[in-house]
């Protein structure tokens, strides 16, 4: 590889790690439940504390370590990170652990943030999109590899070996930064007034906008993928685990492909990735009436789902260009804001008795909606 793609790489890692502790006590909530003797609804708000402080940490963590270099600042987050997952693999008690969660959460929004830009800067000027997609590979990775290794370490083993490896993700990540990053000096000290005035610009937040609609449609049915497979499909469980498997092969797939796409243009690769989204959603509840069709149409929706992350994160740094890392960081406070939207959204759908084939339609309609927003963008700020 070249130099600078082994700075990506770097980057990716840290993105593999904090992909892995956030998906991973999904799996695990009823054996943390027992291990800190809270009910399952309890050891669940260990899910929410974690996306709250995403979304309110992103801007905060970022705009302070702004007065330091970019490599000090990841390094420094991903510090952050380990010390929340080892306090997490060490916590007594439920409450020590809520806290050791909300610590680590303070690192996604800002290491995406600031690794986002980093990999552009690092990247040749055609090879942009590419940079950030592989960055967003770790995370995609980590659904097909990190999340079931540490599901099931935690399940077959204890569910503190599942925070303490994730903790030594951290610094494998940190030790490939050391190595592979340049030195970044301290950029000029940002004025605070001018970011927030920059991302509260119309084009800027509708690019915000577009981001939950997309995070919350993907949501709107990933939340609840295993019932609909199980009702539409009779899908057994051992099928669903390796129809989640499909997913995540479609998630990788789909940020590679949207980063090429973005390469050439993030309003064009935008255009595809959600067109794609509105068609695979309006067949999904036809098509998935047997085990074998459920897989197909759930890999070809994760290529379509997951592609719209990196032309996204490309979208509000440029539109957002006195403030691209603020901006970048609060995209992803978006995205975890459109994550518990969209469970909420399909819970509604549930609950007023429409039935597990209207989620696909219901999280359709968000991908319309940011599509509509990607064309309002487009005519009212055009940018490439």
């Amino acid at each position: 590889m070249r130099a600078y793609q082994w700075g990506i790489f770097a980057l990716a890692l840290g993105a593999f790690g904090i992909g892995t502790t956030e998906f991973m006590p999904m799996g695990l909530l009823p054996v943390i439940a027992d291990g800190v003797n809270v009910s399952i609804p309890s050891a669940g708000l260990l899910i929410s504390a974690y996306a709250v402080g995403v979304m309110f940490g992103a801007p905060i963590v970022t705009l302070y370590l702004s007065r330091f270099g970019r490599k000090k600042s990841l390094i420094a987050l991903m510090g952050l990170f380990i010390i929340g997952n080892a306090f997490s693999a060490l916590a007594p008690n439920y409450d020590v652990l809520l806290i050791s969660r909300i610590v680590t959460s303070l690192s996604h929004g800002a290491f995406f943030g600031i690794g986002a830009m980093v990999a552009m800067d690092l990247a040749p000027m055609n090879k942009k999109g590419s940079a950030v997609a592989s960055m967003f590979l770790g995370l995609t990775i980590a659904n097909i590899i990190g999340v079931p290794f540490t599901t099931w370490l935690g399940q077959t083993l204890d569910w503190r070996a599942a925070f303490a490896v994730t903790a030594l993700l951290g610094i494998l990540a940190i030790s490939g930064m050391l190595r592979f990053l340049p030195e970044m000096p301290a950029l000029e000290r940002p004025n605070v007034k001018k970011e927030l005035t920059a991302i509260v610009q119309p084009a800027v937040l509708r690019a915000f906008a577009c981001t939950v609609l997309c995070a919350g449609s993907m949501f709107t049915l990933y939340t609840y993928i295993s019932p609909i497979l199980r009702t539409l499909s009779n899908a057994s469980d051992n099928a669903i685990a390796s129809i989640l498997m499909l997913a995540g092969i479609g998630f990788t797939l789909g940020n590679f492909i949207s980063g090429k796409l973005a390469d050439k243009s993030t309003d064009f690769a935008l255009f595809c990735v959600l067109a794609a989204q509105i068609i695979f959603l309006v067949a999904f509840s036809f098509v998935v009436q047997s085990t074998f069709s459920a897989a197909i149409m759930v890999f070809l929706w994760g290529v379509a789902i997951f592609g719209i992350g990196p032309p996204l994160q490309m979208k509000v740094m440029k539109v957002a260009e006195d403030a691209p890392g603020l901006a970048s960081s609060i995209n992803i406070g978006a995205f975890n804001l459109g994550n518990a939207l969209g469970a909420a959204l399909g819970g509604l759908v549930i609950t007023v008795g429409l039935g597990y084939e209207w989620i696909p339609t219901a999280a359709g309609i968000l991908s319309c909606s940011g599509l509509l927003l990607v064309f309002i963008n487009r005519k009212l700020s055009p940018t490439n």
